[in-house]
């Protein structure tokens, strides 16, 4: 069992991108209880692992937003206390 959850997990990784034809196979597939709850599980893990992409992605862009400033207003002051 611990095989299969561990080839499962790999195969989660290596598919990172929504993939509508993937989807309709696995529902396709899920002809059992068990089946169509490991499927509700991946759908609801691969939501939250792209929510957390965004959310990394939205605090990159600000922690870059905020090094810029910081860099062009240190610029700033040095250019007015030359003048």
């Amino acid at each position: 069992m611990v095989k299969q959850e561990s080839g499962k997990q790999e195969s989660r990784k290596l598919e990172a991108a929504y993939d509508y034809h993937r989807y309709r196979k696995l529902l396709a597939e899920a002809v059992d209880e068990t089946k169509r709850l490991e499927l509700i599980d991946l759908l609801i893990q691969e939501k939250a692992r792209d929510r957390l992409e965004a959310q990394r992605t939205s605090d990159r862009v600000a922690m870059t937003a905020q090094t810029v400033a910081k860099v062009l207003g240190a610029s700033r002051r040095d250019n007015l206390a030359a003048s």
